[in-house]
């Protein structure tokens, strides 16, 4: 697609008039509760389908304008960053755990995060697009990395090396603690605070460095998947955002039914090899050796196949989980008091 600048401009200050609303929305400032509040269930629901809704129609927009080919690739790159990005609100989720964070507090952590992650996967995005023009044989590396990540999702995902990591610990996290004192309580939101006339950094910057850190990880995998389904700069970029916007929302959504999505991470695998040998067999055909190329219908239409068994598949393998769980033993003590009350 060639998308004049002033799109661009016009598309990026949607994005963040969008998140403007949408924060101060969340904050309630016009509540009789000051300060942030808790992020319920049916406001995450109502905020996850708008964003959903909105993205939706974007990718409407650009099938209308740009073609049936840069509307399935925009529908493809947005169906597996979304997918994506649900794999990694459970890091998300395990890292509010380790660092104890009020749940009132956790919707701006999120934020911050997403802005973090936008900023990189732009940075990614330019630097990508430069090097696929310079160097098409980067379609090889590309693709063998992948392949290689779709096997670690699945290796970390059995020996479950994600639940047993401690994020308080991690390198960056410990480098801070080395150089600068840290408070054991959270301040509100501040991200500093001054004890005794000495300067403290409060657990909430450990978080945001910390997720910062994780975005970073995240883009590296991201960006190289979504290139293997289109090079169009802007598609990538969009659908990207798109998937990232709503991800605060659908983490309170999803923070309950985390441990019911079995199978997200075999599925996640499963995408990641498939979009990896896309890659190698583009990049084979771009060097002149005649091979079968994937076309972007045949992606979205395996990348929604995939998504959809495994969602399935791992709500029906909760549900039997839930009925082959033995019946609660009630205590003796409880038995009694029900016999005294009939």
């Amino acid at each position: 697609m060639n998308v004049p600048l002033w799109v661009w401009a016009a598309t990026i200050g949607a994005m963040i008039a969008i998140l403007v609303i949408d924060l101060a929305i969340v904050d309630h400032p016009w509540s009789k509760k000051k300060g942030p509040q808790e992020f319920g269930v049916k406001q995450a629901a109502w905020w996850a389908a708008f964003y959903i809704g909105i993205a939706i129609l974007f990718g409407f927009g650009v099938w209308y304008y740009g073609g049936a080919t840069a509307g399935a690739e925009y529908f493809a790159g947005f169906v597996t960053e979304k997918s994506l990005s649900v794999d990694n609100l459970f890091v998300f989720y395990l890292l509010m755990g380790s660092f104890a964070v009020p749940k009132k507090y956790q919707h701006e952590v999120l934020l911050v995060g997403i802005v973090i992650a936008l900023i990189m996967r732009g940075i990614f995005i330019v630097l990508g697009a430069q090097v696929i023009n310079a160097w098409s044989e980067v379609f090889y590396l590309f693709g063998a990395f992948l392949i290689y990540t779709g096997y670690k999702i699945v290796r970390d995902h059995v020996k479950g090396d994600e639940e047993q990591k401690d994020f308080t610990q991690t390198p960056v996290v410990r480098l801070v603690k080395r150089f600068w004192p840290v408070t054991q309580d959270y301040h509100g939101s501040h991200l500093t605070v001054k004890i005794e006339g000495r300067r403290h950094i409060t657990p909430m910057l450990l978080v945001i460095l910390a997720i910062g850190v994780i975005d970073l990880v995240f883009a590296v995998d991201s960006i190289p998947a979504i290139f293997g389904l289109t090079q169009d700069a802007y598609i990538v970029f969009t659908a990207n955002a798109f998937a990232l916007l709503g991800l605060r929302q659908l983490y309170f959504l999803l923070a309950g039914l985390m441990d019911r999505l079995a199978y997200i991470s075999w599925g996640l695998s499963a995408i990641m090899v498939f979009i990896g040998v896309k890659m190698i067999l583009h990049a084979l055909h771009e060097n002149g050796i005649h091979v079968f190329e994937i076309s972007t219908g045949v992606s979205l239409t395996v990348i929604l196949g995939v998504m959809a068994v495994t969602i399935v598949g791992s709500l029906v393998k909760s549900a039997a989980d839930k009925r082959n769980e033995p019946p609660a033993v009630e205590e003796e003590g409880e038995r009694d008091n029900a016999g005294d009350r009939s």
